[in-house]
């Protein structure tokens, strides 16, 4: 069959334009080479939104008051245009193997400033302890990095992702095993804790390519993709979006329960964070995703009008 220039033309036009739409942009994203502090991103009607629909279950409304929840969220629906809400979301809590987040970015930290030497054993153990959350492995990378090299990365000028001036934010000052010396933050004296304005801080850099740098960004997005734990928010992804991307990391000790998760998807772009002091706090945090997903949909269609 013959085809005229006109209609080849026509099937290249339709063919870039079906991709620009359905394309999904890489990770991470490149848009300037500073980013503004996620604090910054506070949408007031995403805030409201937010506020209403949770406190709008009573369960929810008492531990939000009670401080013993805590949450946030970041609409990434427009790159160029990222909003961002919480609740409690300067309040530091234990968050279990959650912050196990910051020991991944300190061990790429010293990879590129040559402190600590790459190989398939740390390439390994990295994978494990986020994809798996192996106690093992993540007390081999704090062996390995030391207490005071994670701090100085946490506290660093350019991420800022552990601040007392903003309520504190990620820290690791313990082995994830049952000996070793402690090296609590200053502000609670926690050994594992978190806010989730900060852990949206780490997901909101990463994205941006903003973490050491845009490859070791790159590499912390593949080390986090595809998590090997399917409980808590991923629990009710993988029914509602099973063709989105999932980057992840959580962690639960008693009645502690943390989940964090980027959702990179062509029908969802956000990232949620939730910290729960609450025995039933795996399956609050399931429960939250609906919720939390028509938060952004209400937001969006008010962006709209």
């Amino acid at each position: 069959m013959q085809y005229t220039k006109y209609q080849l033309l026509s099937t290249f036009i339709f063919s870039i334009i079906t991709c620009y739409i359905y394309a999904q942009p890489v990770l991470p994203v490149s848009i300037s080479d500073s980013i503004a502090p996620i604090k910054e991103l506070q949408n007031t009607e995403l805030q409201v939104i937010l506020e209403t629909e949770i406190c709008s279950n009573p369960k929810w409304n008492t531990l939000v008051n009670k401080e013993k929840m805590s949450l946030g969220i970041v609409d990434l629906s427009n790159i160029n245009d990222i909003r961002y809400a919480g609740l409690n979301d300067d309040f530091m809590m234990y968050a279990a193997s959650l912050p196990k987040i910051a020991i991944l970015l300190t061990a790429m930290d010293a990879l590129e400033n040559g402190e600590l030497t790459d190989s398939k054993e740390i390439q390994n153990d990295l994978r494990l302890m986020i994809s798996k959350s192996n106690n093992k492995a993540s007390t081999r990378m704090i062996d390995r990095l030391g207490y005071e090299k994670i701090e100085s990365v946490l506290r660093g000028s350019k991420n800022k992702l552990y601040d007392e001036e903003v309520g504190g934010g990620l820290w690791v000052g313990k082995r994830y095993a049952a000996g070793g010396k402690r090296y609590p933050e200053p502000m609670k004296g926690l050994s594992h804790a978190a806010t989730t304005r900060q852990v949206c801080s780490f997901y909101y850099q990463l994205v941006m390519g903003n973490l050491v740098s845009t490859e070791r960004s790159r590499q912390m997005l593949d080390i986090m993709k595809n998590p090997g734990l399917h409980h808590k928010f991923v629990n009710t992804l993988d029914k509602i979006a099973p063709k989105a991307d999932l980057y992840r990391k959580s962690g639960s000790w008693k009645n502690y329960h943390s989940d964090s998760v980027l959702v990179w998807g062509p029908k969802r772009r956000y990232i949620i964070v939730a910290l729960i002091e609450d025995s039933y706090g795996e399956q609050i945090i399931r429960d939250l995703v609906i919720p939390l997903e028509k938060v952004l949909k209400k937001s969006r269609l008010m962006v709209s009008r």
